[in-house]
């Protein structure tokens, strides 16, 4: 029997041997050759470092083939280089086992397709029923194949794309994850000498969490000092996020590389759509606008992040989670590239890395998150959003919960799509305001809640 909770807004994933297993894995399988209709579909599959990965590959992949479907295998590989092979080959769809920055006993499928991402609404309620009430479709068997250049394709491409004025030096920690599989080679041939922290590929994580911690950025912090080193960086278990320290040792908030990135793209594409989430810092829009380019605002998520980058035909997006896209790699987020991306930048700029960053502007920012019960949550944030829509002198927007706008100042309110919680961001020009505003929200969702 497969369990129906592990079907989520973004992806599949599960705790191994509990939600998610084997025979789930197969039944996945099955429904996405069904979805795909299947018979003579090409699908390429790769898995991250987790422990559980090959076993739910293998029958992921037995299951694509029953259906029809002809699958290449990537082995191990970061989410990226999935995306990348997918689109790069020309496949019809791409499965990749991960549970991206869960803890280790976790796992999953991110499914892609060419017309996009599964997601909720687009495509994953039809898998979750076709899996859940076994109707699958009846084909002559496909084949597999292992394809084993795709690593090296991605570095050559990315390799392409990036180019370095000067030599440099970095802290990288790719944490034991997928990551570790091009470090230190790709940056070597990039011209960046490279400290490298937990090298070893291990899907136990025995250094630290998938996920990329304060503490894991204060130990690049300490090697990127004692190194003297221009810059460091974190990155999580599957490589599609990541987090950088500058070479004074300090975190550089997201909102940060979001902006600097953007600068870079409209130095030579001025006019160019940059796309950004709603959660993002009011100082993105601003940034954008007086580069030369057209802020586009999207909702929270690659699914919507990528679509809106194809629709909009844009250069560049990000989101302030460490997800940053490009239309240089098909559209999509991908971690090894914005590290090489930011080298490239320092390595063009006159300033070190640190001078880049304070150039910034930073405004107050506070998160907070409310419990509230799932079958609640969406139903308290739509009743704030008919509560805001009556506040005279702000601007109300409403793609993506309800974010309030005034002349100095904003705050987000939405409800998880993972956790039995509703999610509050707030920003302001002063740190009074940004009380100001913190009471108003919180006094709202507690009202409703």
């Amino acid at each position: 029997m497969i369990q129906e909770h592990i079907f989520r807004a973004y992806d599949i994933r599960g705790i191994y041997g509990r939600d998610l297993t084997r025979e789930s894995a197969f039944k996945i399988g099955r429904a996405i050759s069904t979805y795909l209709n299947g018979e003579g579909r090409n699908v390429i599959v790769g898995r991250d470092v987790r422990t559980s990965g090959e076993a739910l590959e293998n029958a992921l992949i037995d299951g694509l083939i029953e259906g029809g479907c002809n699958v290449e295998d990537l082995g191990v590989v970061t989410t990226p280089i999935l995306y990348f092979s997918t689109f790069h080959y020309s496949r019809d769809c791409g499965v990749m086992v991960t549970a991206s920055h869960n803890p280790p006993e976790w796992n999953g499928f991110k499914i892609l397709t060419s017309e996009g991402f599964i997601c909720e609404g687009r495509g994953m309620e039809d898998i979750k029923e076709i899996a859940v009430k076994g109707r699958f479709n009846r084909a002559e068997p496909g084949e597999k194949r292992r394809r084993t250049e795709a690593l090296q394709d991605y570095k050559e491409y990315v390799l392409g794309k990036i180019g370095l004025d000067r030599e440099l030096k970095a802290v990288l920690d790719p944490g034991n994850g997928s990551c570790s599989l091009l470090m230190p080679d790709l940056y070597q041939e990039a011209g960046i000498e490279s400290t490298i922290l937990n090298p070893e590929p291990d899907g136990n994580f025995p250094a630290r969490s998938p996920n990329i911690t304060d503490q894991a950025l204060k130990e690049i912090s300490r090697v990127v000092l004692e190194e003297k080193a221009d810059f460091g960086v974190g990155f999580d278990g599957d490589g599609d996020r990541c987090a950088f320290v500058d070479d004074k040792g300090r975190i550089v908030p997201e909102n940060t590389i979001l902006i600097i990135l953007a600068e870079h793209y409209l130095k030579e594409r001025r006019g160019a759509p940059i796309v950004y989430e709603v959660s993002c810092s009011m100082s993105v829009e601003e940034a954008i606008r007086s580069l030369g380019g057209k802020p586009i605002v999207s909702r929270i998520g690659h699914t919507y992040i990528y679509e809106r980058m194809i629709h909009e035909g844009a250069v560049f997006g990000g989101e302030s989670s460490g997800h940053f896209y490009y239309a240089d790699l098909y559209g999509f987020d991908d971690a090894i590239f914005t590290s090489l991306k930011i080298a490239e930048v320092i390595s063009k700029s006159n300033r070190r890395f640190s001078e880049i960053v304070d150039s910034i502007p930073t405004y107050p920012l506070a998160r907070k998150t409310f419990d509230c019960p799932d079958e609640k949550k969406f139903n308290v944030v739509e009743r704030l959003k008919q509560d805001f829509m009556e506040y005279e002198g702000y601007k109300v927007l409403t793609i993506d919960g309800v974010k309030v706008i005034g002349s100095d100042g904003w705050f987000l309110i939405r409800p998880s799509n993972t956790q039995p919680q509703i999610k509050l961001t707030v920003e302001a020009k002063s740190r009074r305001r940004l009380e100001e505003l913190m009471e108003i929200a919180e006094d709202k969702i507690y009202e409703r809640i």
